[in-house]
């Protein structure tokens, strides 16, 4: 999938753009840029086809007949009320409208923000279905999901003296340790494997993983383990 990540400064009004595709990766311009980047990035994916195919450009007429999925991350830092966010908000309106599409924007708390305030924070609510994302459970259905991430961490670890089984042994204790934030996860085991290596012990073990402290957000919604 061809993803564009958008980033916004409104504390400065000021919408800096930074695109990550697969054709093409530009650097966050300067605070005061416009929706521009976002335009030229579009328009130079315009004609890749690799699996799915992002954003066209509100100056493109020309249909889109592939399966198209866009995604646009950080989107809580949209400001609809500045004159910068006015112009980007416009130009995703004129995408979602002109482009056969779907699009996905990522944002944390996004009710919290201006991003729904005012006329253009309007449109663009009414041409979204808000879903709430939370953390990976341990069970979905028939499924375990969370177990299965951490089997999929530990198959990419490179420890000499540690025992393929061990971290899924674990899961109830990571997922209550992270509270079942990938990011948290990714962080602790990560850690724990640069100690292992660090100490010569080559392998991660509870109390290793206990030494850890993550981010102070995943701390705090930690819960005491039995």
């Amino acid at each position: 999938m061809l993803t564009a990540s958008a980033s916004a400064l409104a504390d400065k009004a000021a919408f800096s753009m930074l695109t990550t595709l697969r054709c093409h990766t530009a650097t966050p311009p300067p605070p005061g840029s416009t929706a521009a980047p976002l335009r030229r990035a579009t328009e130079k994916c315009i004609g890749h086809r690799d699996g799915h195919v992002v954003y066209g450009s509100s100056q493109f007429r020309a249909g889109i007949r592939a399966p198209a999925v866009g995604k646009i991350d950080e989107i809580h830092r949209l400001n609809p009320r500045t004159t910068t966010g006015a112009e980007t908000a416009d130009l995703l309106k004129d995408l979602t409208e002109r482009i056969g599409a779907t699009f996905v924007y990522a944002g944390i708390d996004v009710t919290t923000t201006p991003l729904f305030s005012g006329i253009r924070g309007a449109q663009l609510a009414a041409r979204a279905t808000l879903i709430h994302a939370g953390p990976l459970p341990a069970r979905h259905g028939q499924s375990y999901p969370f177990r299965d991430l951490v089997t999929g961490i530990e198959s990419a670890l490179d420890l000499q003296a540690h025992r393929p089984g061990t971290l899924p042994r674990m899961t109830s204790y990571l997922h209550l340790r992270t509270a079942g934030r990938i990011g948290a996860l990714t962080r602790l085991i990560r850690q724990a494997a640069i100690t292992a290596i660090s100490d010569g012990t080559e392998k991660i073990t509870k109390n290793s993983l206990e030494a850890i402290t993550l981010d102070h957000h995943t701390e705090q919604q930690r819960r005491p383990t039995r």
